[in-house]
Formats: C-alpha cells, sequence, structure tokens
C-alpha cells in the first residue's frame, strides 16, 4: 500500500494554495504521494479582537501542531511571519522556500496611493506593525481593526467599510489578485514583517527522514534572511502585541538588515530604526546579526517601548 504523506494546513483559500504548492513540490522532487488535511484553527475562529489581545499569531499554527503530534499529519505548511519565534520541544522548521513578493500593498477602489488618501481617511488593518508605520507616515488617518481571510478583507473593502486596506502583496500575488493592488510599499518606507512573503515547512523533530528530503528544497538567501528578521524579534522577547519590523535583503554580497519598533499603545510615537549589514554564511552567524540589531534598538530606547512606559 502507498504510503501518503499528510500536510495539515489551515483552510483558507492562501493556506490551501500554500500547502497544495509543496504538494506539488514534494511530489515532483521525491515522488511523495501527498494529501491535505484541512483544519480551522483558533486564529481562524477569533475575528472580533485583535491577534495581539487573544493570543498572538501562534493561534494559527497550534491545532497544525498538535495534528503533527497525534500523527495524524507529517508536515505543516505556514505563512513563516505566523510562526512564533520558538516553536515547541519536539518540532522543528526544516525549510523555508524562496520568498515571494515581500511587500506591504495598498489596496483601495478610489485611491492609488496611501499618499493619496483625504484626511481622515480610513485604513482597515490589525498588524500593529502595519499600525504604527501608517501613522508614522500619515499621522492624521484612522486605522480601524480589519481580521479575517484574504477574501473576507477584501469584502470588507469593497463593501465600503474602508477607504483602503494594507494586505502582503505576497498573498494576493499567489491567488492571482495582483490586479487589486494599487501600489506597494517600499521595503524601506514600511518595513515589513520577519519572514514576510515566504513559507516554512514545520514537522517533527524525530522525522530525520522528512526532514533530510525537506532540507533540500531550502532557498538559502531566503533561510539566511528569516533567521535575521526572526532572531530581532527573538532578542526582544518578540510577540504579536509588538510592533515590530525586520526585513533583511541581499545586497552586493552582503545582507543589510532594516528593523523598526514602535510603541504597542501611544502608536503616534516616532518609530525607533536600525540598519545593520554582514555576510553570514549560516543559519547562526544570520541570528547574530538579527542580535546586532536587537541590541541597535535596546539602545535606541526599546524597553522603554516594550514595557509602555515611555
Amino acid at each position: 500500500m502507498t504510503h501518503t504523506t499528510l500536510i495539515a494546513t489551515r483552510e483558507s483559500r492562501l493556506a490551501l494554495w500554500q500547502a497544495e504548492h509543496v504538494r506539488d513540490l514534494l511530489g515532483t522532487r521525491f515522488g511523495l504521494n501527498v494529501g491535505l488535511l484541512g483544519m480551522t484553527t483558533r486564529g481562524d475562529q477569533i475575528l472580533d479582537r485583535s491577534l495581539s489581545k487573544v493570543g498572538g499569531k501562534g493561534l494559527f499554527v497550534k491545532e497544525l501542531e498538535v495534528a503533527l503530534e497525534e500523527g495524524r499529519a507529517h508536515l505543516a505548511v505556514h505563512s513563516l511571519k505566523d510562526v512564533p519565534m520558538d516553536l515547541p520541544e519536539g518540532f522543528v522548521l526544516a525549510t523555508v522556500l524562496e520568498r515571494e513578493d515581500p511587500r506591504d500593498a495598498f489596496v483601495s477602489n478610489r485611491y492609488e496611493s496611501v499618499d493619496a488618501l483625504p484626511q481622515g481617511a480610513v485604513v482597515g488593518t490589525s498588524s500593529l506593525r502595519r499600525v504604527v508605520q501608517l501613522i508614522n507616515m500619515r499621522p492624521d488617518l484612522r486605522i480601524e481593526p480589519l481580521r479575517g481571510n484574504l477574501d473576507t478583507r477584501l469584502r470588507k473593502l469593497d463593501e465600503g467599510g474602508y477607504d483602503a486596506i494594507v494586505l502582503a502583496a505576497a498573498g494576493l500575488k499567489r491567488l492571482g489578485l495582483a490586479s487589486r493592488i494599487r501600489a506597494t510599499f517600499d521595503t524601506a518606507r514600511m518595513i515589513p514583517a520577519a519572514g514576510q512573503g515566504a513559507l516554512g515547512i514545520e514537522v517533527r523533530t524525530s522525522a530525520t527522514e522528512l526532514r533530510a528530503q525537506l532540507a533540500q528544497l531550502t532557498h538559502t538567501p531566503t533561510w539566511l534572511s528569516a533567521h535575521a528578521e526572526r532572531a530581532v524579534s527573538r532578542a526582544l522577547g518578540g510577540s504579536c502585541s509588538m510592533p515590530l519590523a525586520a526585513h533583511a535583503v541581499w545586497q552586493d554580497g552582503a545582507l543589510v538588515l532594516d528593523a523598526a519598533l514602535g510603541h504597542p499603545e501611544q502608536t503616534a510615537k516616532p518609530l525607533l530604526r536600525t540598519r545593520v549589514q554582514g555576510t553570514p554564511a549560516d543559519a547562526a552567524e544570520a541570528t547574530a546579526l538579527g542580535e546586532q540589531a536587537a541590541a541597535s534598538l535596546r539602545f535606541q530606547g526599546a524597553a522603554a517601548y516594550l514595557d509602555g512606559s515611555a
């Protein structure tokens, strides 16, 4: 009987696209017979509160990890930006695939860019990272919560609830919705989330054969960039309630890492920003680069921002 390798996945259209993409990769590269185990997570169910108030982005991951632990699935495919910085004991991030467009997208039916919005325009996002950067760009904007999967968010925009919304460009492009993007934010102006645009595959640590296969799919530049980005958040005690941005890009053989931290409550406070660069050859060196960026933010007063005292 042919063994079936099962992927645990959320059931949103984007999550299923991502899982099907990995299914096809595994079939093509290794001849595996791969199936999908669709699941609804707590993050999908709780839509009336911001993630930072109900447990963070890890709510999108926990049920999938339980399926791995119980042997109902063998791997889980995640948007890397949703994966907590520290995985539970017994789990490992086996690979990171080549990143899609990491930028944030400005989506509006009436205005061509954030600069074209009128005074007091309503912009939808539930990402604290996006909130603090938008307010630092345009203090006059009204930022309103926006939860739900990608299709739900677009529908809420189309129903007239918002003048514009901000989404990850990668998700729109993967679902063939690039035409909805009116503008993309330059990454220097709106720094993406750690891991944004990349897919990460999580397995049990004990799944040595599967881990070895998945490691062959690793896109090394993205893998090192992601380690640097995620290390910034980890070093600062990162959580969904921390308005932190971190994005690394390769330029002339060096990895250039930009990071910014806003105040979680006083969102109009100036952003703390830093840029560091290095030539990491492995994950440990990339992590050290991220820790260097975190140290720079601490030097600028990050601790006061993180405990809310500033």
